[in-house]
């Protein structure tokens, strides 16, 4: 159902926006007075919609959408945002209550009540989107509403993980109104309740942001807009930010970059902010190949590739070689790759394949994708069928696409082999694991793996302290490690760089390392 009163608001919200941002550009205490901050990045989303998206389309969604927990500057685990309140209300982590704030609004003044968050959460198992957030929900059995504000979220198993969930961006607050019950928004628009209204969209080009004057939640924003724009690699985006075409860069900083970054950034007035991360980057083998199928082959691509290469001689060092898919910093990292593999060794690699009754060269195809992870990610691919073939055991055949169709495509189970990066939902062990197996996970393919599933997950769930389950994550990744259906490779640090004049990049990085713009400022203007 769609509101006829809807365009009527929306221009009121529009010329309001319009006389907010033009009294703070006569203000000198404005961040505007320079005009909106600028983020450079090469990871472009992929949807408006939340319902479709899990995936680098959360780093916007973060800004113009509102979840009913998130996490404030500082925080590790979620707080109350959209919501005012939020808490379990049994012992045994089975019911998740919420009561939102009082006159909670979207950015064009249509109402956000309990009704809104029930159709939000519920419409993305209803579109069920192959490879979308919905594989999120799987311990949801049903919500239900009492009055205007106070959600209930019954579970159909224990989940202490839930409220890490519900503040992903994939859980966005969207209108009943404006977002079809069954299927995806295709418009180009967006109306959340987020710290910033989306202005305008030019898809692969820019997205304008502007401070929703309407926004109730704990974001302070330090600026009243930000645009951010879309690069297709590093060099040009690093180029425009030493030219002050952008004040910031974030996401696919490529190693080249970094470095010489690193080394002229006081000279050039620039400023490079490192951090620890928790990105990682990994090969996910296509079950239904006839040569990725194989255990065997698998085990043997793991005995051969060599990360500490691969992070020296393509990263530049700028990223650390990673040996299970639970990074380190997280509780309950293991090092099983190594564990079982050690060093790289072509003759246990060839023992592995003839064990197997395999004695000729394996074929296999390697996919990428040409503009989401960054620069490197080609010669990355370069060195891998390089050590691949170099052992004598294989035959590489390496082929990419855009991430638009490269992402259709390995959801239709079209790649024998294909490279993937994960940016965490959420700062747990859990974000690791669980989205790569079972019916629906985040590869696009079926991942059968019963225990972790049926036992390992349900009984790490069952636990609020989240230190007292790594024997549960260990044996996780063990199972991981033995199917060898996904490999490992690098994880990745965090960097910003940005004009000398910004403030606010070391807090604008949320645990799950996505940008909160609210938090940049020019130095000028405070």
């Amino acid at each position: 159902m769609f509101n006829r009163n809807r365009s009527l608001r929306r221009l009121a919200a529009v010329t309001s926006l319009s006389l907010v941002a033009g009294c703070g550009a006569l203000s000198s205490g404005s961040s505007d007075d320079q005009g909106p901050i600028v983020v450079g990045t090469t990871s472009a989303p992929s949807t408006l919609d939340p319902a479709a998206s899990w995936d680098g389309s959360w780093e916007l969604f973060r800004n113009i959408y509102q979840t009913l927990l998130s996490y404030p500057t500082g925080a590790s685990v979620p707080q109350p945002d959209a919501a005012d309140y939020c808490a379990f209300t049994d012992g045994t982590n089975r019911t998740y209550r919420c009561v939102l704030h009082k006159g909670m609004t979207f950015s064009d003044g249509a109402v956000l009540d309990a009704r809104a968050v029930k159709y939000s959460i519920d419409r993305i198992r209803t579109i069920n989107v192959p490879g979308g957030p919905a594989g999120l929900l799987g311990s949801l059995d049903r919500i239900t509403t009492r009055g205007d504000r106070e959600i209930l979220f019954h579970l159909n198993k224990p989940d202490a993980t839930f409220p890490f969930v519900l503040a992903t961006p994939a859980m966005s607050i969207v209108d009943p109104d404006d977002y079809p019950a069954s299927g995806l928004r295709k418009d180009g628009k967006v109306f959340g309740s987020g710290p910033y209204s989306l202005k305008s969209y030019e898809e692969g080009k820019q997205a304008e942001l502007v401070r929703n004057t309407r926004y109730k939640g704990f974001a302070g924003l330090h600026n009243n807009a930000v645009t951010i724009r879309y690069f297709q690699e590093s060099g040009a985006m690093v180029a425009a930010l030493r030219k002050k075409q952008i004040d910031v860069t974030y996401r696919g900083l490529a190693a080249p970059d970094i470095v010489s970054l690193q080394n002229n950034a006081s000279r050039e007035s620039l400023q490079l902010i490192e951090g620890a991360g928790t990105e990682i980057s990994y090969l996910v083998f296509n079950p239904k190949d006839s040569w990725a199928g194989k255990l065997a082959v698998r085990r043997a691509v793991a005995q051969i590739v060599d990360r500490p290469a691969i992070a020296h001689k393509v990263y530049k060092d700028t990223v650390d070689p990673l040996y299970s898919m639970v990074p380190k910093g997280l509780t309950g990292h293991t090092t099983g790759f190594f564990d079982d593999y050690g060093d790289p060794s072509i003759p246990k690699a060839r023992k592995i394949l003839q064990e197997a009754g395999i004695t000729g060269r394996v074929p296999l195809t390697l996919w990428y994708t040409t503009d989401r992870y960054g620069s490197e990610t080609a010669p990355e691919f370069q060195e891998l069928k390089r050590q691949l073939e170099n052992s004598g055991l294989f035959t590489v055949t390496l082929k990419s696409r855009p991430w638009k169709t490269y992402e259709e495509g390995y959801r239709q189970g079209e790649y024998p082999v294909f490279g993937r990066g994960w940016f965490p939902d959420f700062p747990d062990a859990e974000n690791f694991i669980a989205p790569f197996v079972g019916d629906q996970n985040a590869l696009g393919t079926p991942y059968p793996a019963p225990r972790i599933t049926g036992v390992l997950l349900p009984e790490s769930r069952r636990e609020s302290d989240r230190a007292n389950v790594v024997k549960e994550f260990e044996q996780a990744q063990q199972i991981l490690v033995d199917d060898a259906r996904l490999l490992p490779l690098w994880q990745g640090k965090q960097f910003i760089a940005a004009n000398e004049d910004i403030s606010g990049g070391e807090q604008a990085l949320d645990p799950s390392t996505i940008m909160t713009m609210w938090q940049l400022s020019r130095k000028t203007s405070w």
